[in-house]
């Protein structure tokens, strides 16, 4: 007779073989714990895949992933957190290649186990609203629809946290305590005295006062900007932002089109104004390989924001000079081949521009 082994379903009285719980947890909320519960209830093995992996630190992603893993595991009593691993994934921009990327990982966390077998795979989640629809695009996995348990909201709180002074963090904490656990208020009062609480905080409000200077129009704007990925003898020429939102992060040289101008021209006049990389523009028209717009309706927390990307090949020349103008605090060309140990250094979703265009991750 077959022993059923004392970790499976069967013994345990769980529905499946693994849970996966996929949020952004930006902090980890009161919300998020009744999810995940849910998913420790229906399974003895759970997998939380953590979205915006690698972004860039920034008002909408304060916290590494590290740093949002720890914060589950502090909410989790001992005894639990080895039925707990942890996937890290980056945005790509592309629902296809994210949920192939969540699929992929999901199965090769369970292929290290030392019992490997697939099994059955619970998705544990809620709808919250229209960006909830990746829950249908696991096909194989049976869905745990959840209702929203927790008021607790992730911009809310990040809200509250930023907008404190550095004095009146304690005070902001004490009023949080309905909506997020006792760990991760602990947490965040221990990370608030890092260096850059104070750079965010300083970024949140200057994203917050342009967002109000347009709040009173009759629609939400819609802002068309203009990107140049020029690549030369195995570079890349990038900037280092000299103001904010995104100081000192990198981005590919670009700006905001102006009422006259084509994306075309915008693109060389913005390249032009940031690195003073003068060429002509007969040369510029024949090293021009590929255009792609980049739409993504949560690409920029400037907002809305579509942007027109023009990629040049310069080809094995002399890399030009290049100096840094307008609001770029440097322009350098940087090798391809160091890209990827840059990703978590990135404005928004330029890494996954140059990404489109250079082939950096696996597809």
């Amino acid at each position: 007779m077959r022993t059923i082994p004392s970790h499976s379903p069967a013994v345990l009285g769980l529905h499946h073989d693994t849970a996966v719980y996929i949020g952004r947890f930006q902090p980890f909320h009161n919300g998020h714990l009744a999810l995940l519960n849910q998913a420790l209830a229906i399974a003895p093995q759970v997998i939380v895949v953590i979205g915006s992996a690698h972004q860039a630190r920034s008002p909408k992603n304060p916290f590494s992933w590290e740093e949002r893993a720890e914060m589950i595991r502090l909410a989790v009593p001992e005894d639990e957190r080895s039925r707990i691993d942890f996937l890290p994934v980056r945005d790509y921009y592309d629902e296809a290649r994210w949920l192939k990327a969540v699929h992929d990982g999901v199965h090769a966390l369970i292929a290290k186990r030392t019992d490997p077998r697939l099994g059955s795979i619970g998705l544990v989640g809620h709808f919250k609203d229209a960006t909830s629809e990746y829950l249908q695009g696991f096909p194989g996995w049976r869905l745990h629809g959840v209702e929203r348990i927790a008021a607790a909201d992730g911009t809310a709180l990040r809200d509250a946290f930023f907008a404190c002074a550095p004095d009146d963090v304690d005070a902001t904490l004490a009023a949080l305590v309905g909506q997020a656990p006792s760990t991760t208020l602990g947490f965040l009062r221990a990370w608030s005295r890092l260096p850059l609480f104070g750079a965010l905080a300083a970024e949140w409000r200057m994203l917050k006062g342009y967002h109000a200077s347009w709040a009173g129009s009759p629609y939400p704007p819609v802002f068309v900007t203009v990107d140049a990925i020029v690549q030369c003898a195995g570079h890349v020429l990038l900037v280092r932002r000299g103001r904010a939102p995104g100081k000192g992060l990198y981005a590919v040289p670009g700006g905001f089109i102006e009422a006259r101008e084509t994306t075309y021209q915008s693109a060389l006049r913005e390249l032009r104004e940031e690195t003073q990389l003068h060429l002509l523009d007969a040369s510029m028209r024949q090293c021009l390989r590929e255009t792609a717009v980049f739409d993504h309706p949560d690409r920029s927390q400037r907002g809305r924001t579509i942007t027109h990307a023009h990629h040049f090949d310069l080809g094995d020349r002399e890399l030009p000079e290049v100096v840094a103008g307008d609001d770029a605090a440097a322009a350098l060309w940087t090798p391809i081949g160091e890209l990827n140990a840059l990703e978590d250094q990135f404005l928004d979703d330029h890494f996954h521009m140059l990404d489109h265009f250079l082939g950096l991750t696996p597809r």
